[in-house]
């Protein structure tokens, strides 16, 4: 139920990784809202829930000479959660959950990479960052796997496909209600492509 934003979202800061040193700037990129999803997962009742939610921005830089001094910054709007079933979709958004008319943002930025074994990205990573969700801002850790579209040359970083994954608990951000209903732990699944911005 969070907005994984998005995280994810949250989430583009994964591309970070695939640099290389060879380049000598730093590349700004955009989300494509078509290629990208953001999803959250949970148990009610006994039974596994999904929903997603739209990012409303997405700011992402890629220093190509220092990998970890790229950034990114993700907002999503919890308003427009969706969840397969209308009552779900309402109780997210109820004061008792995500409380979506007073804290209608959810926003998320990176403050650290960890690379893979070989210092890429493509090979797993890990992404730290802030969390703000209903006006608690807390730490989380994501975990990251960048790739190419098929076919493109290694040293072709115009589009990216990042998927992140991650879990939190909803009641640490005071999203505590129906508690006999639903879980604590809410599982994060992000999916997004990015394009460098010409």
């Amino acid at each position: 139920m969070t907005s994984p934003i998005t995280r994810r979202l949250l989430i583009a800061s994964a591309l970070s990784a695939f640099a290389t040193v060879g380049h000598t700037s730093s590349q700004s990129y955009e989300l494509v809202a078509q290629g990208s999803r953001v999803a959250f997962i949970f148990t009610a009742n006994g039974a596994s829930q999904s929903g997603t939610v739209p990012v409303q921005q997405a700011d992402i830089l890629v220093d190509r000479r220092a990998l970890s001094n790229s950034t990114a910054r993700v907002t999503a709007d919890i308003r427009e959660i969706r969840s397969g079933l209308v009552f779900i979709t309402q109780a997210i958004k109820s004061r008792e959950l995500l409380d979506a008319a007073t804290h209608p943002l959810v926003t998320f930025e990176s403050t650290r990479i960890r690379l893979g074994a070989k210092g890429r990205i493509s090979e797993g990573a890990q992404i730290d960052g802030q969390l703000t969700l209903r006006g608690v801002t807390r730490p989380i850790t994501l975990d990251a796997v960048l790739s190419r579209p098929a076919g493109t040359p290694p040293d072709d970083l115009s589009v990216l496909f990042i998927q992140l994954d991650g879990q939190l608990s909803r009641s640490a951000y005071g999203a505590s209600g129906y508690p006999d209903l639903a879980d604590d732990i809410v599982r994060l699944d992000i999916r997004a492509e990015i394009r460098a911005r010409a």
